[in-house]
């Protein structure tokens, strides 16, 4: 049976094979990744702080929630954190809970439709993002063949479901275009977009149309002081915390260059260099910061290094003695994220890999 560390190398090629298909330029092979013993001890200590408290705070059924809310997109970001320690479903010191998060999240995939997500959640589609984000990361080192064709039916039919909730301007909303009369917006879209290439860096069909015109919605509502507005239909001035997650998005499908790019990481570079300060970005520090440190670390050098730097003081800083971090949506959702920043530089999700 291939090991784990195989299967991450596996997925790392066929993520770059399949990038010329999503955009035309495909995606880069990271370099080998960095070994979690180059992490400073502080570092370490926090993160592995931060993991003991969610292990704590798990439900017995695998899920984990905030205030018996989003329990769908919780157990996704905090799923993901724990990938990013390098455990899987059947290795590592997490792979129980990596387990038990992604039987859940199978579980609450509707067959009829393929949502992952409860229907009458009004944002269900943050959720379904989330879970085809980290369920296709699950997929690339399952082992157990049973679990892989049931990922793999359950990624196929969530792919299905986000393409008939694309609206015609290219983008989604909080729910489905048809449940949501056509509306959208640039949070949940960047969701969809990257649970999308996810799922086809794991080898789940996706058509190509989905993700170019969720490009070109992202293109269409840039504003000329180079950020990116709320949504194509009310448009309203520039977002910080919507822009630094579509250039995370836009790198994650292949566009590194070009003046739309150009332009996105200039504002966000005026806005979001002051990561204690951060201009706009007021109730979403830690969704902000999130995808902003994906985006640099994706830059890479120098600016990568010192801005790591910074970002990395401030959220060591903010940690509570208990392991956790506090923010919007609460504890689970600003750790997950916190947790994820702090290990980008593992590289052992090809999702997050330069």
């Amino acid at each position: 049976m291939p090991s784990s560390i195989h299967r991450r190398h596996a997925l790392k090629s066929m993520a770059a094979a399949l990038g010329a298909g999503v955009v035309g330029s495909g995606l880069a092979i990271a370099p080998p990744r960095r070994a979690q013993g180059a992490m400073s001890r502080k570092v370490r200590d926090a993160v592995k702080n931060g993991m003991e408290w969610l292990v704590r705070n798990q439900s017995r059924s695998g899920h984990w929630d905030a205030s018996n809310t989003y329990r769908v997109p919780m157990t996704a970001l905090a799923g993901t954190a724990m990938l990013c320690e390098g455990s899987t479903t059947t290795q590592g010191k997490y792979c129980k809970n990596i387990s038990r998060a992604a039987d859940y999240l199978i579980g609450q995939s509707i067959d009829k439709t393929g949502l992952i997500g409860i229907p009458s959640d009004g944002r269900y589609t943050y959720g379904h993002g989330f879970s085809m984000l980290f369920l296709s990361q699950v997929l690339g080192d399952e082992e157990d063949e049973p679990r892989r064709e049931q990922l793999v039916k359950v990624l196929t039919k969530a792919v299905e479901f986000s393409g008939r909730a694309q609206t015609d301007a290219g983008g989604w909303g909080y729910v489905s275009s048809r449940d949501g009369g056509g509306f959208d917006e640039g949070s949940t879209t960047v969701t969809q977009v990257q649970g999308l290439r996810g799922c086809r860096n794991a080898g789940i069909p996706v058509d190509k149309k989905f993700i170019d015109n969720a490009i070109k919605y992202i293109h269409d509502c840039q504003m000329a002081d180079g950020g990116i507005c709320y949504s194509s239909k009310s448009r309203g001035g520039s977002r910080p915390a919507i822009t630094a997650a579509a250039i995370a998005t836009l790198f994650n499908a292949g566009e590194y260059k070009g003046e739309t790019v150009e332009k996105m990481t200039e504002y966000c570079k005026r806005t979001l260099s002051d990561v204690n300060n951060p201009q706009n970005a007021s109730g979403h520090w830690y969704y902000t910061y999130y995808y902003y440190a994906q985006a640099m670390y994706r830059m890479g050098g120098d600016e990568w290094d010192k801005f790591s730097e910074k970002l990395t003081a401030k959220l060591l800083r903010d940690q509570a003695s208990d392991g956790s971090w506090s923010g919007e949506v609460g504890q689970i959702y600003a750790t997950a994220l916190s947790l994820t920043i702090l290990q980008l530089e593992n590289a052992y999700l090809p999702i997050y890999q330069r």
